[in-house]
């Protein structure tokens, strides 16, 4: 009968901590004590340094958002408290690594550096309530924490769709709440040029807009002949930039090369081998617009349809101080270390076609047209490392030869990042099989799509170090990000569909030990993150 009685006493205290600590992501550690502690306005927030002046920031700006108070600032409290302290050299804790405790009289986050604490300040938010309330208590528990990969990064595309700063912001924050440090902005594209060069004008002026897209599924069935453009100022830029850092988040840009460049072709015609050829477009598919446009004498326009092109940059000098100067008014805009080129589907046809290609194969002594490619991802490489920074590219820069020092991201499935990190290359995992947030979520899905079908189960069942890999190997892989290419995203709330909840599954995938992550109480977790959704006011996928 005892025994009885403290199993039924030990099974509610477990349904309890259930209830009331649904974390996403995981953390490494957790103890749930007796108690909770009541936040309310008169909680003081101690903050005792200027590094966690952001973190404050933030936290005061949910509680204000989705509560409707803010904490006052302090610099001491006996009682009734959440205390914010970065300190370094936490024993046994990373750089991003924090401490967390709550009880009766207060929270207190400990960071192994500034970003730590941050991650901590996410912690307790996990912990707040999902109804809006002037006084919210949270369990008493004790956290130690740190993250798995040091790169937990998404995608957004905003070429295929413009998205306004107000929403980048929002995905921005998306990434935050979920202890994700890489914003990776698909910056450029077939259609459209999205980000101002002030040496280059043409690129927002003709190459950020376009006067149709198809209707339907590629590959279409007609024009919508609705024009779609808009572009980010560098002042807009460098304010997105900031708002990121400030939520230490890295922002990367990519500007596609040699391929995805019907935009930048459309503007400056001169950067394709054939500047007096036609942009190739299906007659059922052409806008109204660029016909008459085209019939007028109009070589190149902004691509319409989705899919792969065969109009890619020519490896002429011309082309090559282009782009040497688009990275320049790049890297002023983005401090991170890292830049991507792009290097995807970049068809050879062209290349094959044209006697200056050919001719330039031979003098380089090249092998054929892949070695072009090698030829042209090693000649920015060079030109990117020489401003400090490094090159990241899609998996097929590994043809023709992999540039020195790249990052390889392998998107067809992992073979491209196995290869990579079997030759010592850092590799950062993207597969389609599992992290591409545009597939279908349902076998039966309502909404347009690319196609595809990746369920939220095998977003969460995803391991980013493949099995080929010995230990010394695997140490290449950084991390993995989760992809959202809009082809089929014309606006913030589809957005949102596509990557909820499947974002909060990857968030665990990267952030938590392998052997925390358990599908029956991620399942838990998600109802109470779904609830959360609602909160932030984000549409997700509700099936």
């Amino acid at each position: 009968m005892v025994k009885s009685f403290f199993f039924s006493l030990l099974l509610c205290t477990t349904l309890s901590f259930a209830q009331e600590v649904n974390i996403i992501p995981q953390p490494v550690k957790v103890v749930r004590n007796a108690g909770n502690f009541v936040i309310t306005a008169q909680t003081s927030l101690v903050v005792t340094n200027k590094e966690d002046n952001a973190t404050a920031a933030f936290l005061n700006g949910y509680l204000s958002n989705y509560y409707g108070f803010v904490l006052p600032i302090a610099k001491k409290a006996n009682k009734n408290y959440i205390k914010l302290t970065s300190q370094k050299n936490i024993v046994g804790l990373k750089s991003e690594g924090y401490t967390f405790k709550s009880d009766k009289n207060g929270v207190e986050i400990n960071g192994n550096a500034a970003i730590g604490t941050f991650y901590g300040m996410q912690t307790l938010i996990q912990l707040l309530p999902v109804e809006k309330s002037k006084s919210l208590a949270i369990a008493a528990v004790e956290v130690k924490d740190e993250p798995r990969f040091e790169y937990r990064g998404a995608m957004l595309d905003v070429g295929r769709h413009y998205f306004p700063v107000a929403f980048v912001k929002k995905y921005i924050d998306y990434l935050a709440l979920h202890k994700m440090n890489y914003f990776h902005w698909h910056l450029t594209e077939d259609q459209g040029w999205r980000i101002e060069i002030k040496k280059y004008p043409k690129l927002t002026e003709i190459g950020s807009k376009r006067n149709g897209s198809i209707i339907g599924s590629y590959p279409g069935k007609g024009s919508d002949n609705t024009p779609e453009g808009g572009f980010y100022t560098q002042e807009e830029v460098k304010d997105i930039v900031k708002y990121a850092s400030d939520r230490f988040i890295t922002v990367i840009p990519e500007i596609e090369m040699p391929g995805h460049g019907s935009a930048a072709i459309a503007a400056y015609p001169e950067l394709s081998c054939f500047p007096n050829e036609k942009t190739q477009l299906p007659d059922n598919m052409i806008s109204a617009k660029s016909k008459q446009e085209m019939a007028n004498g109009r070589n190149k326009i902004v691509q319409e349809t989705w899919g792969v092109h065969s109009d890619v940059y020519v490896p002429s000098e011309y082309t090559f101080k282009f782009l040497q100067d688009v990275i320049d008014e790049v890297i002023v805009l983005f401090p991170s270390k890292y830049i991507h080129i792009g290097g995807d589907e970049a068809p050879k046809d062209a290349w094959k076609r044209s006697e200056f290609c050919q001719q330039l194969i031979k003098e380089k002594g090249l092998k054929d047209e892949h070695g072009l490619q090698s030829y042209f991802i090693q000649r920015m490489e060079k030109y990117i490392n020489g401003k400090g920074r490094t090159l990241i590219g899609w998996d097929e820069i590994l043809e023709g030869g992999l540039a020195p020092n790249a990052i390889v991201m392998s998107w067809r499935g992992e073979e491209g990042g196995i290869a990579a990190a079997k030759e010592n290359h850092q590799v950062i995992m993207t597969p389609g099989s599992h992290v591409y947030l545009d597939h279908s979520q349902t076998k039966n899905e309502k909404e347009v799509t690319i196609g595809g079908y990746l369920p939220i189960e095998t977003v969460y069942a995803y391991e980013p170090i493949p099995k080929e890999l010995n230990e010394q190997q695997a140490k290449f892989v950084l991390g993995a990000q989760g992809n959202v290419w809009t082809e089929y995203m014309a606006n913030p709330a589809k957005v949102e569909y596509m990557i909820f909840p499947r974002l909060s599954a990857l968030s665990e995938v990267l952030w938590s030990p392998k052997e925390n992550k358990n599908w029956t109480e991620f399942q838990t977790k998600i109802e109470t993150m779904k609830k959360r959704y609602v909160i932030w006011g984000a549409n997700y996928f509700k099936e």
